[in-house]
């Protein structure tokens, strides 16, 4: 599978109360149950206006089907295919 960063435009997001995050969690978690194997959520970032996913998927496609069932927009895909941290400096 492949890594993506997927940015959500969400108004006011990074001020939903715990309650209104589970919510989005849930209805994700639905949508990944729904399509299987193929799409994995690492986890999200909530920052403002603004969410950012991390996702294991076959395809940009799975990323996409994702948002149509669970209902949560989709702004921007991008593929990630290299991970730094600061153990990359000990190679």
């Amino acid at each position: 599978m492949k890594r993506y960063m997927i940015e959500r435009d969400i108004p006011g997001v990074g001020e939903f109360s715990l309650t209104e995050l589970c919510g989005a969690a849930r209805a994700s978690n639905q949508a990944l149950t729904s399509l299987g194997p193929d799409i994995q959520w690492q986890h999200s970032y909530v920052a403002g206006d603004k969410t950012f996913c991390v996702y294991l998927a076959e395809s940009e496609e799975e990323i996409r089907k994702h948002a149509d069932l669970s209902g949560i927009p989709v702004s921007k895909i991008t593929e990630v295919p290299q991970i730094i941290d600061p153990l990359t400096a000990n190679n």
